[in-house]
């Protein structure tokens, strides 16, 4: 069997979203008990979005999808999973389609090593994008972020 491409990753959704009552989950106690696992394509929609200039973290992409959703919070597995799909799956289209994933940062503005071409890849589009980026030990962050997020 062929291993699947990444732009057949993004749209194979299978039976998602999907929203779970999950209230015996250690984290149904921080967040409430109804847990959204969403689609890929729909972490593909928002990243598309992110206008040149600005950026927006995965934790926010979470918070809206499961508003959406109706519910309390969005897996964080399965959403470092499909941003990273949303991501190599623009690569592979080579310029068709393109999803700006560079613009959709981790948590605290930190650059995501999983991306395509890894951290290096994703500063140097910040950087011409006018972002500023610093190390912090083995980590990496884009400057005052928060005064460039998109609002969804």
């Amino acid at each position: 069997m062929a291993k699947k491409t990444w732009n057949e990753k993004l749209n194979d959704s299978k039976d998602l979203p999907y929203v779970a009552d999950i209230p015996d989950c250690p984290f149904a106690q921080k967040f409430g008990p109804r847990m959204l696992v969403a689609a890929p394509l729909e972490y593909d929609e928002i990243m598309k979005k992110i206008p040149k200039g600005e950026v927006i973290t995965m934790d926010r992409v979470r918070e809206y999808l499961a508003k959406r959703h109706n519910a309390d919070w969005t897996c964080f597995m399965t959403a470092g999973i499909f941003g990273n799909i949303v991501a190599h799956a623009s690569e592979e289209r080579e310029g068709r389609d393109p999803t700006p994933w560079w613009r959709t940062l981790k948590k605290d503005g930190e650059l995501n090593e999983k991306y395509p071409g890894g951290v290096e890849a994703q500063r140097q589009l910040l950087e011409k994008e006018g972002f500023s980026v610093v190390q912090k030990g083995k980590r990496f962050f884009a400057l005052d972020y928060e005064e460039r997020l998109f609002k969804l």
